[in-house]
């Protein structure tokens, strides 16, 4: 079987329609002009599939360290049915990058399984700006088409559990 190349595909009949749903975005600043294609990508799925404008809900964080917490935040709000966290680490010349990666990777999963509301790790870890750009939006299709869609699949699931 071949690896999946491609972040922006997916088979539209496996994607339920949700209507009635509110999500949370949560965007991070750093790397702003990556994690603002993700995010557009990401809304403009959900759009597509049931959702409508008034029931998405954006938030900025500073940068990918700080998704865990505002998540957690918006998930105890009670406010939201999800949450989809996008961000964007770029590989430095440091061990920073492990760091920022692992604590942030860690941060959003404990935060959907404390919570019980699906949180949505739509953040990439790359090596460099090329790479980052390429699954933007770019080569490799983008990462907020493939966070929308896990978003989509989890309220589906948690729908009909």
């Amino acid at each position: 079987m071949e690896k999946k190349k491609n972040l922006s595909e997916y088979n539209t009949e496996q994607v339920p329609d949700i209507q009635g749903k509110k999500v949370a975005i949560i965007t991070a600043e750093w790397n702003f002009e990556i994690t603002s294609a993700m995010e557009r990508a990401c809304v403009e799925v959900l759009l597509q599939h049931g959702f409508c404008t008034e029931n998405i809900i954006k938030y900025y964080a500073a940068g990918s360290y700080e998704l865990p917490f505002m998540a957690n935040e918006v998930a105890k709000s009670g406010k939201f049915d999800a949450v989809v966290c996008i961000g964007c680490i770029i590989q430095g010349e440091t061990r920073h990058f492990d760091f920022i990666a692992q604590a942030t990777a860690n941060g959003i999963m404990r935060v959907g399984l404390k919570t019980g509301i699906p949180v949505v790790f739509g953040v990439l870890t790359t090596n460099n700006m090329q790479q980052a750009m390429d699954r933007a939006g770019g080569k490799h299709g983008n990462k907020g088409t493939e966070a929308a869609v896990a978003c989509l699949k989890l309220l589906d699931f948690l729908e009909h559990k």
